[in-house]
C-alpha cells in the first residue's frame, strides 16, 4: 500500500558556499562516470542508460547512472503523483541539474531599458519508479506500448526516415550490396542505400545508422570519414542502438560486438565528446520518429 510522504516542512535555504559544495559533489560524479567510459563495459554501460533515459542531457544521464544504476524511469514527486504513484517515504532522491531563465531589466544612465536573461542550473530531485508505489484508485497515465519489431516489419520506420531525408534533399535507394554490407550513406551523392536482400527489420536498423552518419555530419567530409572510420561507425551504431533500443527493438546481438574493444583505445575527452554526440544525434531521430512523444529534458 502507498505511504503518503511528509513534504510540507520548509526546505532548508543553502548559503552560497553549500550550494556551491552541492554543485563541486555532483561534477565530481559526473567526471567519474565518464572516466569509466574508456573501457567497453563502461561504454555499453551508457548506451544502455541511454536507451531509457534519451530524453535528457548527458551531465543528467552520468548523474543518474552515478547514484541508481538500476534506474529505468525517473520522475519528480510531483510528476510521479500526476501519473498515479506515490513515492514512498524515507526514499533517497537523485539529484540531478535543472533548468530556468530570469529575465532581468536593467537602466542606464540615460535612462533607456535594456533586458537580459540569465539561465539557472538548479539542482532537482528526481526519483525512479522502484520508489515508489501505485496510488489505489487512481487512473494514473498509460504508459506508450512497446513497439516489438519482428524480422518481417519495419514499423514504418524505413519510411518515415525516408521522408525526413527526402525534405531535407536526399534520396533513399534500395541496392544490391555484396554480402556483409547492409548499407551506405554518400554525402556527395545526398543518397541513402539500403542492400535490397536484407530483412525489413535489417532495413529500419541499417536506416537508423545511416541518418546517423548524416545527422552526426559524417558525411559532410569523405576524408574526414575515411582517418577517422572506427569512430565514426561505432558513434553511427552507438546512436542506432539507443534510437532502436528506445522504440523497443534490441539490437544487442548486432550493436554490441560492432563496438566491443573500442572504447578502451580513447582517453576520457574524446569519450565524452562521443557520448554527448551520440546522444544529441539519438534525440534528434527519435523526435523525427516519435514527434508527438518528443518531450525533452534541458538540464545541463
Amino acid at each position: 500500500m502507498a505511504t503518503k510522504t511528509k513534504r510540507s516542512r520548509a526546505r532548508k535555504t543553502l548559503t552560497p558556499e553549500e550550494r556551491q559544495a552541492r554543485v563541486d559533489e555532483l561534477h565530481a560524479k559526473i567526471t567519474a562516470q565518464v572516466e569509466q567510459l574508456r573501457g567497453s563495459d563502461g561504454w555499453a554501460r551508457f548506451l544502455s542508460y541511454a536507451r531509457s533515459f534519451h530524453s535528457y542531457s548527458l551531465n543528467n544521464l552520468m548523474l543518474i547512472l552515478a547514484q541508481r544504476e538500476n534506474a529505468t524511469q525517473v520522475a519528480g514527486y510531483v510528476k510521479w503523483r500526476e501519473r498515479g504513484r506515490q513515492v514512498r517515504d524515507g526514499e533517497k532522491a537523485i539529484k540531478i541539474f535543472g533548468f530556468s531563465q530570469k529575465r532581468i531589466t536593467e537602466t542606464d544612465e540615460n535612462g533607456e531599458e535594456s533586458t537580459r536573461v540569465i539561465p539557472r542550473f538548479p539542482i532537482l530531485s528526481v526519483f525512479d519508479i522502484s520508489q515508489t508505489d501505485p496510488i489505489p484508485g487512481h487512473p494514473g497515465v498509460p504508459e506508450n506500448p512497446v513497439r516489438q519489431l519482428t524480422g518481417d516489419d519495419d514499423f514504418g520506420i524505413v519510411d518515415d526516415l525516408t521522408a525526413h531525408m527526402t525534405a531535407q534533399g536526399w534520396q533513399v535507394i534500395r541496392e544490391q550490396l555484396r554480402e556483409g554490407f547492409n548499407g551506405y550513406a554518400s554525402g556527395e551523392r545526398q543518397t541513402i542505400a539500403l542492400n535490397a536482400a536484407i530483412a525489413p527489420a535489417q532495413a529500419a536498423k541499417t536506416m537508423i545508422h545511416e541518418v546517423a552518419h548524416v545527422t552526426l555530419g559524417h558525411t559532410d567530409d569523405q576524408a574526414d570519414y575515411v582517418a577517422h572510420r572506427g569512430t565514426r561507425e561505432v558513434e553511427a551504431e552507438s546512436t542506432a542502438y539507443i534510437v532502436a533500443g528506445a522504440l523497443g527493438l534490441d539490437t544487442g546481438s548486432y550493436s554490441t560486438g560492432y563496438i566491443a574493444g573500442w572504447a578502451e583505445k580513447a582517453d576520457a575527452d574524446v569519450m565524452r565528446e562521443t557520448a554527448s554526440r551520440v546522444l544529441a544525434a539519438a534525440q534528434k531521430i527519435i523526435e523525427i520518429l516519435t514527434p508527438a512523444a518528443a518531450d525533452h529534458d534541458l538540464a545541463a
